[in-house]
């Protein structure tokens, strides 16, 4: 919601649109909010940049005021965000591992690839608690999801200490969270060869200046940018990226 009127939010995308296609070597997928999404779709046709929405429900036809549904998006999206951090654990949605469950094998029957979110907050940072959180997470959001399917999702490690705080997770320590935690549970659940057929972005204060050191990581494969992909900087933060890829 942070660039307001649906206007302003085709404006700025016009702003970066040529130079963000410009960049060649990496998938760009740009995630604006349901308002415009058929404007951002009309917007994107002639580039290389995806189109993905912010969330999904589970449900294709219901009496769920204010939703979107899979089948809403099927034929517009490319993909959708699934189980932020946001609708976790704030505000009105508290949503449920089972409920991400859901929307994400209800994203999957639609062909739609999910980008799942998972990620501990400061507490259990602190209390050790990481690895076993996450993996609990990756686990509960891919019960009964064939292998095929799951080859198909993009993991977004987030974690929330880190979003909008301007303080994000080293580099080291990321990677070593997507491997242990991520990929671990991933081979554990279906092989190693869907572990590593998985891609897992970083994301939580990611910036021009240190995306970089996120990048050469080995278990990073890509960034889910919140705040910065805001600012005109986006374009220098995909070009960087696209560098050193």
């Amino acid at each position: 919601m942070n660039l307001g009127r649906p206007e302003d939010a085709l404006a700025f995308f016009r702003k970066i649109r040529s130079g963000l296609n410009d960049i060649k070597g990496v998938d760009l997928v740009i995630c604006p909010p349901s308002t415009v999404l058929f404007q951002f779709a009309e917007l994107l046709a002639p580039t290389h940049i995806s189109l993905g929405a912010q969330n999904s429900h589970w449900k294709d036809h219901a009496a769920e005021t204010g939703e979107i549904s899979p089948s809403m998006l099927a034929g517009i999206c490319e993909y959708v965000i699934l189980g932020h951090s946001e609708r976790r654990a704030t505000g009105s949605n508290q949503e449920s591992d089972e409920a991400i469950n859901q929307k994400l094998k209800a994203a999957l029957a639609h062909g739609l690839s999910p980008i799942l979110c998972l990620g501990e907050n400061l507490e259990q940072n602190r209390a050790g608690e990481t690895d076993t959180f996450v993996s609990g997470q990756l686990r509960a959001a891919f019960r009964d999801v064939e292998a095929s399917l799951a080859a198909t999702c993009i993991v977004a490690y987030e974690p929330i200490w880190a979003i909008g705080s301007g303080e994000a997770a080293t580099p080291a320590d990321a990677n070593r969270v997507i491997g242990i935690s991520v990929r671990g549970a991933l081979a554990d659940i279906y092989s190693e060869e869907i572990a590593q057929q998985v891609r897992v972005q970083y994301g939580g204060s990611v910036t021009p200046d240190n995306i970089a050191e996120f990048m050469v990581m080995p278990e990073v494969d890509g960034a889910l940018v919140g705040g910065a992909s805001l600012k005109p900087e986006f374009v220098d933060l995909a070009r960087r990226f696209a560098e050193g890829n």
